[in-house]
């Protein structure tokens, strides 16, 4: 026997069966598209068209100073949408900054969905009512929390699945390696969706990764790659519900890929302009996410002029009641920036928070003070 005979040496699994396919996977204009139910068509087509005017009224609300920042899921829009109704009611989501549209497709209250980009809280909805972890603006910090929570309901049993979701700029940091090597060796269920849009902020895809693609990055680590068409709705959906079932029974985490393209700018504070082509993005807006769902459902007889109207409106009636109160100011407390940090308060905690409310109560003295009329002043009148 050799030293290369010895078991740290033998390979751990057959790569081949982990390795996605050479083409994206679609549905949409396939002979698998006979099969798809006409419930799950219909349904991922509403949410489509509320996400679409969703981002549209959302980033109209940075322009009126309404929210800080938007990062806006224009053109993503399958994934998002997919991505939520593909979660099983126990199952956990865990969303990046840009995933807000995947959060409300969940069940959150759009204005709670948004709390945090406003600047008014550290998040706006309890995590538990919905099981969707806090909005991550760090990049790619929610994936270890999404293995930790799998880890620990695969331990107790508890058939739950978790989701995490990242962008291809995210698959950069650590925290995504540290996370996929946990969850393979874990075998925990949690399945982690990357969003490749082409740019992390103004680097393309090139600069970031030389890899095939980013889903061949997880034979690396002993999990299977997907590699799907992020554009089309249901087959995102398909590749993440098999890949959310296998992780409730047993097999583990799973990458997938979705290829799909950032048509707004990273934020509104971004010129996109200065990096990308605007030819580029025109040939994607012909590969609309929207009206690829659109002429299957038109083609099948399940759409006409009457059922557009309908999912509109509905779209419309989300984005007004979003505009009327979003535009209605809160009411904050400077006080609550300490709850919900920690479950125990640390003393440098609680040493700021004793700071703060002295300071508070100074202000409000000497605004009453201000206020107060001098002595005398009314003998004087």
């Amino acid at each position: 026997m050799t030293v290369l005979d010895t078991p740290a040496w033998r390979p751990r699994a057959d790569a081949a069966p982990l390795l996605p396919d050479p083409e994206p996977y679609r549905v949409l204009g396939t002979p698998a598209a006979a099969r798809l139910e006409p419930a799950l068509l219909r349904a991922l087509y509403a949410q489509l068209v509320r996400g679409r005017r969703y981002n549209r009224q959302a980033t109209a609300l940075t322009k009126q100073g309404r929210l800080a920042v938007y990062p806006s899921s224009t053109g993503q829009e399958a994934c998002e949408v997919a991505a939520a109704l593909a979660l099983g009611p126990a199952d956990w989501l865990f969303p990046s900054y840009r995933d807000t549209l995947a959060v409300v497709a969940r069940g959150v209250d759009p204005v709670e969905a948004l709390t945090l980009l406003r600047g008014d809280w550290h998040t706006g909805y309890d995590p538990r009512v919905h099981r969707v972890a806090p909005l991550s603006t760090p990049l790619a910090t929610q994936l270890p929390h999404a293995v930790g929570l799998a880890h620990a309901a695969r331990l107790s049993g508890d058939p739950v699945a978790a989701l995490a979701m990242v962008g291809d700029g995210g698959t950069s940091e650590g925290d995504f390696h540290e996370a996929l090597n946990f969850a393979a060796v874990w075998n925990a269920p949690v399945v982690f969706l990357v969003q490749n849009n082409g740019f992390a902020i103004s680097v393309p895809l090139a600069k970031q990764t030389a890899a095939p693609s980013f889903a061949h990055k997880a034979v690396g680590y002993g999990m299977p790659g997907r590699l799907v068409d992020g554009n089309d709705a249901p087959a995102v959906h398909e590749v993440l519900t098999e890949a959310l079932n296998r992780a409730r029974d047993g097999g583990g985490p799973t990458l997938v890929e979705a290829v799909t393209y950032r048509i707004d700018a990273h934020t509104n504070a971004d010129d996109a302009g200065r990096y990308r082509e605007e030819a580029e993005v025109a040939a994607w807006r012909a590969y609309d996410p929207v009206e690829l769902l659109d002429r299957e459902l038109t083609g099948r007889g399940l759409l006409d002029d009457a059922g557009r109207r309908q999912a509109e409106e509905e779209a419309e009636t989300l984005a007004a009641d979003l505009r009327a109160r979003m535009h209605a100011e809160p009411a904050l407390d400077p006080m609550e920036l300490f709850a919900h940090v920690y479950a125990e308060p640390t003393p440098q905690l609680r040493e700021q928070s004793e700071l703060l409310r002295a300071e508070l109560a100074a202000e409000a003295e000497h605004t009453a003070a201000a206020a107060a009329p001098e002595p005398g002043a009314e003998h004087r009148s």
